[in-house]
């Protein structure tokens, strides 16, 4: 019977690849950027975005599933505490790949695989959006105050005027 195969395994057995995995991002959480082949930072994407994602909500259970993938407690702990809550305004897309030259010793693609963390534009947009509206609506309080205090005086002048009579 053959061996069932999902992907290709980079060097190894399933095992191996999952702790290869798991050090390699540990280490990119940890140092923010690492240069890795392309083969193994395109396995490295998805499997580091579901890592970040779970690390966003920040729960207890949350933290127990990625202790899991990444067996190493000062990492998780920097990754729950100081990096998720920079991707608060992110929806996806935590990690950047940049091609690099070919390695030198056996000509390997190289990739350099970092943490995006960077201010999304979308979020600045409607920041800036968010920051008219609350002026242009404060503009509009403004007049209306101005109107209901020119308003009030010609009220009372029409009441003086119906009591005189």
């Amino acid at each position: 019977m053959p061996t069932p195969k999902k992907g290709a395994r980079l060097g190894g057995s399933a095992k191996q690849q999952a702790h290869m995995l798991s050090n390699l991002a540990a280490s990119l959480i940890e140092h923010g950027a690492i240069k890795t082949t392309d083969a193994k930072a395109k396995v490295l994407r998805p499997y580091i975005e579901k890592i970040i994602t779970k690390a966003k909500s920040g729960t207890i259970a949350d933290r127990r599933a990625v202790l899991k993938l990444i067996p190493r407690k000062d990492v998780v702990s920097y990754l729950f505490d100081e990096v998720a809550p920079k991707f608060e305004n992110r929806e996806g897309g935590y990690t950047r790949t940049i091609k690099l030259d070919n390695r030198a010793g056996d000509n390997a693609p190289m990739s350099q695989i970092s943490l995006v963390l960077e201010e999304t534009v979308t979020s600045e947009a409607n920041r800036a959006t968010r920051a008219a509206a609350s002026k242009a609506a404060e503009a509009e309080e403004a007049k209306a105050d101005e109107a209901a205090e020119t308003e009030a005086p010609a009220e009372e002048t029409a009441a003086e005027e119906s009591e005189e009579k």
